[in-house]
């Protein structure tokens, strides 16, 4: 074949149905005799979201998907895709205001989340946003009001390290 992949039509069938972001797939329900429809992002081997999926007019098959369906259902898992990013945004990035040197002092935790080294990164900000301190701890570090008020009382000597 001589001509790009780009050319080949999207899918659109009664069990997968598919445009340049998302693919949906009315698959077996394991847990019961009903029907699922899988939700896939382009490129994702797994699904972003599974969901239960409705019986045709026999009661055996499933309903076949449409495009009115589909729109339907690329909306839920966007929604469901862009919550499930904020939430992890949310666990990699915390902060806690404290008092400290005459002043209101952010402390910020950063996680990055690397797979063979994760490490979390805490950072600390005056009112006007200029950075004050920055360490690199262990990934488990917890951020709270306590540690984040030690950490800016020990006049930011790095958690754990001894220095008292």
């Amino acid at each position: 074949m001589s001509h790009d992949t780009q050319d080949t039509p999207l899918l659109q069938e009664a069990r997968l149905w598919q445009d340049d972001n998302w693919t949906a797939q009315v698959i077996k329900n394991e847990d019961d005799d009903g029907w699922a429809v899988a939700m896939f992002k382009a490129g994702a081997s797994e699904p972003a979201l599974v969901g239960p999926w409705t019986m045709g007019r026999d009661k055996k098959n499933p309903k076949p998907l449409d495009g009115t369906a589909f729109i339907t259902l690329v909306k839920t898992a966007s929604e469901f895709v862009r919550r499930s990013e904020q939430q992890l945004h949310a666990q990699l990035n915390q902060s806690v205001i404290v008092n400290g040197q005459g002043r209101r002092i952010t402390v910020l935790l950063r996680i990055v989340p690397d797979e063979d080294n994760p490490y979390a990164v805490l950072s600390a900000q005056d009112e006007g946003g200029d950075e004050l301190a920055e360490v690199k701890l262990d990934a488990g570090f917890k951020l709270n009001r306590q540690t984040a008020q030690a950490w800016v009382d020990a006049d930011f000597a790095k958690p754990g390290s001894g220095r008292r």
